[in-house]
């Protein structure tokens, strides 16, 4: 069976005055994947987003997203595809739902308030619809955000560093928003510097380094590169897990408060 990509990409080259930003990038991104493109500050992770959703020009290379070349069928890609940047996009004067009526009235879609309706419920904002986005926390903010990009059923979605300043309840919120997207079978790229992130969202990671795509594989894949670590013998010194599930794993089950433990206590 033939693999279908929504993003093919190659010999992608940008230069700013003398600084070679991208040096012959080449990828490809499966249709329903998240691929995970890593890198250090200024490796060109945001470069290569802004290539692909034709807010800028290659200097060489070719690339397609959602079939439509980006140089020569730039409209078609943007119908096509969704961007959210590293810092959430919404309007706080207005409320959640008038956020994404106000984008689908944008994209002249038809019946605009259901269509927002259908979102705030997929992203878990229901309940928050009514209120300003002012008051939202970060982390509702960004899945609104991710939200708002998702009006009109884009194809790609491109998310560029979108857990950046979020505290980690609010990552793991938007790492269920990006998981939710590629089970409706959208196409993801995520640019980050979280590891983390890539290995619990990322179906495929490259890692971008002085402008070129340096490996690109699986987890897995990945993992093989490095050597077998070295097995050295230690005494294990118990984790604050470790002591938590010791003290109420089996008491917790049975509601049972008997066997009070507390540190430096005396029988």
């Amino acid at each position: 069976m033939t693999t279908q990509y929504d993003i093919h990409v190659e010999g992608l080259a940008k230069s700013y005055d003398k600084v070679e930003a991208l040096r012959g990038v080449d990828f490809d991104v499966a249709r329903g994947s998240i691929f995970a493109l890593l890198g250090q500050n200024g490796a060109g992770k945001t470069t290569v987003v802004k290539i692909l959703s034709t807010l800028l020009k290659a200097d060489s290379g070719t690339a397609s997203v959602n079939g439509f070349d980006i140089a020569t069928q730039a409209a078609d890609v943007r119908k096509s595809i969704s961007l959210t940047g590293q810092f959430a996009a919404v309007d706080e004067i207005l409320s959640g739902r008038e956020n994404l009526v106000l984008v689908a009235h944008l994209r002249h879609l038809k019946d605009p308030g259901t269509l927002a309706d259908a979102l705030l419920d997929r992203f878990s904002l229901t309940d928050a619809g009514a209120r300003r986005v002012s008051t939202y926390s970060g982390g509702m903010r960004r899945r609104l955000d991710i939200a708002m990009s998702l009006v009109g059923n884009p194809e790609v979605i491109f998310l560029d560093e979108p857990t950046t300043g979020l505290d980690p309840e609010a990552r793991i919120e938007v790492w269920q928003a990006v998981k939710e997207l590629a089970g409706h079978g959208t196409t993801v790229l995520l640019t980050t510097h979280y590891l983390e992130e890539a290995e619990q969202l990322a179906d495929r990671i490259a890692i971008l380094r002085g402008g070129r795509i340096v490996v690109n594989g699986t987890l897995g894949e990945l993992k093989q590169l490095i050597p077998p670590a070295k097995v050295e013998y230690v005494e294990k010194q118990p984790t604050l897990e470790d002591v938590f599930l010791a003290i109420v794993g089996d008491h917790g089950k049975d509601g049972d408060a008997g066997d009070d433990r507390s540190v430096g206590a005396h029988e």
